[in-house]
């Protein structure tokens, strides 16, 4: 029988329940192309059950990691021939305004093919990744080489973690949130640290 889930994940009980791997491969495609959608929170879900054995782990890895490429693909085609203007048109209405599709762009394009592995992780760009890989012109076989692995990765991190949590999620949950604050703090500290360390490079090379 599966845990009940804590938290965040509790409202997506009844999905999982009822429709099982068609929820994890819906949602993680949805969310790949611009839909919000809980695709992260899904995959933890689906690996808490799979450990609980309600899924099976395999199954649960593989759809989430084709449904998290099918899905960016189809964000690449929506970039690539709906362009931006397309975007700017419509992306509202899944919060992706103008401003925040430029600032996406900007970022994206100064940082090359590797940022589509490294945005699977990161909220926001995970959703208009595809999207911005269209309309910047990156050559979609590059843009898929560098997608599956960030799949690869987002997926097999998120599931095998979940997995072994299985059926003590509770207790694994109650442990984070003790000690939430202190890790906060501690990525705070970190974050201030790496900038104060990249300005005071750039002004080493102003002065050199």
């Amino acid at each position: 029988m599966a845990p009940p889930l804590p938290g965040p994940l509790e409202h997506l009980a009844p999905l999982l329940s009822h429709y099982g791997y068609w929820a994890v491969g819906g949602v993680v495609l949805v969310e790949d192309f611009g839909i919000p959608a809980p695709g992260e929170t899904i995959l933890i879900a689906a690996g808490v059950y799979a450990g609980a054995g309600e899924l099976n782990v395999v199954a649960v890895g593989v759809i989430g990691f084709l449904a998290a490429v099918v899905g960016d693909n189809i964000g690449y085609l929506i970039g690539h021939f709906g362009g931006r203007a397309f975007v700017h048109r419509w992306g509202r209405y899944v919060f992706l305004t103008p401003e925040r599709f430029e600032k996406a762009e900007r970022f994206f394009t100064r940082h090359g093919g590797k940022i589509v592995t490294v945005a699977r992780f990161i909220e926001g760009l995970r959703q208009a990744n595809g999207i911005i890989a269209g309309t910047t012109g990156m050559h979609w076989l590059r843009f898929l080489a560098f997608n599956a692995l960030g799949a690869a990765l987002w997926v097999g991190l998120w599931v095998t973690l979940a997995y072994i949590a299985g059926t003590h999620i509770n207790a694994v949950y109650d442990t984070v949130k003790q000690y939430e604050v202190y890790v906060l703090v501690a990525l705070g500290v970190l974050v201030v640290a790496l900038i104060a360390r990249h300005l005071l490079r750039r002004r080493r090379r102003k002065e050199t």
